[in-house]
């Protein structure tokens, strides 16, 4: 059976497209068995310098995360700085990456482009990476098209070393779902933080109303057909959130004139509201019991480091250290 690694930076508040994207394919994949799941809070340093910031952001992944289904009986989920192997094996496979490599980052030139300050942690991203993805024996990382390249240089580093010293890492394949969502933003563009387009899986619901409600249509009248309903912003979110058989049918409302675009956004809105339902009721029930949360990390960072440390053995006798 495959193992599968997916890891999640705190950064910022979840949001619908997180859970369409990433969320959900990953809470699927735990049915096999043998899946594992941490939070990058070292990756987090590159961009995130408030202590406090940084474990409120953990804590509300877990939290998160949780709620929405990963069950920690059928995968192993930890906090990443609780295994710090991952370090010592940063180390050892960086010594090898070529520098070139890491210039040709896509990532890295993204955020220097966008004035983010270069430094270390940010030009050695991807070595951190692979060795989040090589100190478990990983198979199969399923990554979205944006992270492609990092994953293709994981292969890439692991290669090397095992050319170097001898067969020691697994050398991981890329997973890309075609089908998973790409879920527009309040804009229409992507979904992401960054953009400021983001409806929140967990927050205020006042607030979160009035976001849906204030997305902007065009200037057609309720009673004029749309043969481009398909392509309506509230039409995209809705085929997330609502049953299929009524989202297709405010589809048709909408391409065949009479629906206006309030009556819309509200049916979004409620959908949206009650998809997320029980989940915000089994995130309270988890806020409530932190020293819960807390032991599901502890445990999940134990049965991690059971396969980090048999790893880490082979890593170190393999080039010396041993």
């Amino acid at each position: 059976m495959p193992r599968v690694l997916t890891g999640i930076t705190p950064s910022g508040t979840l949001h619908i497209g997180n859970y369409f994207g990433a969320m959900r394919p990953a809470i699927e994949l735990q049915a096999g068995g043998d899946a594992y799941y941490f939070i990058a809070d070292y990756h987090s340093m590159t961009a995130i310098t408030d202590a406090a910031e940084r474990r409120g952001f953990t804590q509300g992944i877990a939290l998160d995360w949780l709620a929405c289904g990963l069950d920690p009986a059928k995968a192993v989920f930890w906090r990443q700085s609780d295994v710090p192997e991952v370090c010592e094996l940063t180390w050892l496979i960086g010594s090898l990456t070529p520098m070139g490599l890491l210039e040709r980052a896509h990532s890295y030139k993204d955020k220097t482009a966008k004035g983010i300050s270069p430094n270390f942690g940010l030009f050695a991203y991807p070595v951190l990476m692979a060795a989040d993805i090589l100190l478990y024996d990983t198979n199969v990382v399923p990554v979205g098209k944006d992270q492609k390249q990092h994953l293709e240089m994981t292969r890439d580093i692991a290669i090397k070393f095992n050319l170097t010293y001898g067969e020691t890492l697994v050398v991981p394949e890329e997973q890309i779902r075609e089908d998973v969502a790409v879920v527009p933003g309040l804009d229409g563009q992507k979904m992401s933080k960054s953009y400021g387009n983001t409806i929140e899986i967990f927050g205020d619901e006042k607030a979160l109303r009035k976001k849906i409600m204030g997305i902007v249509m065009d200037s057609r009248t309720p009673a004029e057909p749309k043969p481009d309903a398909e392509k309506n912003l509230a039409i995209q979110l809705l085929r997330l959130v609502a049953p299929a058989d009524v989202a297709a049918d405010y589809e048709n409302r909408l391409r065949a004139g009479g629906l206006g675009y309030g009556d819309l956004k509200k049916a979004l809105f409620e959908h949206y509201w009650n998809y997320f339902a029980p989940y915000r009721v089994k995130r309270a029930e988890l806020a409530a019991n932190p020293d819960y949360v807390e032991q599901v990390l502890r445990d999940g960072a134990v049965r991690a480091r059971v396969v980090a440390d048999k790893v880490m053995a082979r890593a170190r006798q393999a080039c010396g250290l041993r």
